[in-house]
């Protein structure tokens, strides 16, 4: 899914929106494409409870996101959205969670393995995060990925 059909989709039926940003040159982020997005329990959970987009965050297309254009900057070698949605922390890969419509994004930045990528999509993705602090519900958390 691209990034507008995941804006206008939430829009419609909300749920959380999932963002692997990445790069063509980042091996790690080639590592987490194979490990982690292609895992089943993974795909299968991503596209039940979120709307997932890749992202080349150097991509030279721009981008609309609420209302807002966001172009390629030739400042910093990489589209404004990644910008934006990293808060200016770029690394690679960084997983960005937009929990819902007008709700600020969430940058994690790293590789994820597939057990460490279900305690976050299963905070946002089961909505805990509107009741429950992190600490709170990482200490509860039972794996079964």
């Amino acid at each position: 899914m691209n990034l507008r059909d995941a804006e206008i989709a939430s829009q419609q039926s909300p749920r959380p929106v999932i963002i692997d940003l990445y790069t063509d040159w980042c091996g790690w982020c080639k590592v987490m494409d194979k490990r982690t997005y292609r895992n089943a329990k993974v795909v299968r959970y991503l596209n039940e409870k979120f709307y997932p987009v890749k992202l080349d965050a150097e991509s030279k297309s721009s981008f609309t996101w609420q209302g807002r254009q966001y172009a390629f900057s030739t400042r910093y070698k990489t589209n404004e959205i990644a910008l934006y949605f990293t808060g200016g922390q770029l690394s690679y890969p960084t997983t960005v969670i937009i929990p819902g419509p007008g709700e600020a994004p969430q940058a994690i930045p790293g590789y994820l393995s597939p057990k460490e990528l279900e305690l976050i999509v299963k905070y946002y993705g089961e909505g805990a995060y509107k009741t429950t602090t992190f600490p709170e519900f990482r200490h509860r958390f039972k794996s079964n990925w």
